[in-house]
């Protein structure tokens, strides 16, 4: 596997050969799998799905129209955008994938949906390892949407929290130079967490 691009490069530190962006988030909070008993939305309310070849990258779903998964594609090259549908690859290797949605309250409704479906059952093919939350807007979330946050992110393993980023927000494209330190950390992270299990995960560099 090729360096991470995605990574600060500092001086050596004395202490632990692992940073808290290696370790963090790679044991599962919420639930790893789908359970029983829980209903699955209306049909009406579920994304589409797509067949793809293999199992063979990680693909991001939006569970909502402007989410981010597309950037989200950009920032760590070699996975993919599914827009807002499940990326279905034939059996029996489940692709990973991890959920996008914005933190406003419509964001958030449609990442419990999603996340609802998955846990139903009802989407078989895909390993949900988690969901990616982009602030809608600067400044402080609304404790209101705070709280609804930690609700929908209980249903999936991991969470993944990125700010605001005005540059982002004036259409430029996402690179190490506009990036602030936090969604390095998140994208270590999620690299780590692949790196972890590469048989599983395969590493896209």
């Amino acid at each position: 596997m090729t360096q991470n691009p995605w990574t600060r490069q500092q001086q050596p530190e004395p202490g632990p050969a692992r940073g808290p962006a290696q370790t963090a988030n790679l044991t599962p909070r919420g639930p790893s799998a789908p359970q029983h008993g829980v209903p699955a939305p209306a049909e009406d309310q579920r994304l589409p799905k797509f067949a793809i070849p293999a199992a063979d990258t990680l693909w991001w779903v939006g569970a909502h129209g402007g989410a981010g998964e597309s950037t989200m594609a950009q920032l760590l090259p070699g996975t993919r955008a599914a827009n807002h549908r499940w990326p279905i690859p034939p059996p029996p290797v489940p692709t990973p994938v991890i959920l996008v949605a914005r933190t406003n309250g419509s964001g958030l409704r449609a990442a419990q949906r999603a996340a609802t479906e998955w846990a139903s059952g009802v989407v078989q093919g895909v390993a949900v390892l988690g969901l990616v939350l982009i602030a809608d807007a600067s400044g402080r979330l609304p404790r209101v949407l705070d709280d609804f946050a930690d609700i929908v992110g209980g249903g999936v393993p991991r969470v993944w929290e990125l700010p605001w980023i005005e540059e982002w927000r004036r259409g430029e494209a996402p690179t190490p130079e506009n990036t602030p330190d936090e969604v390095f950390e998140v994208l270590e992270s999620i690299y780590a967490l692949r790196a972890s299990n590469p048989a599983d995960y395969p590493a896209p560099y």
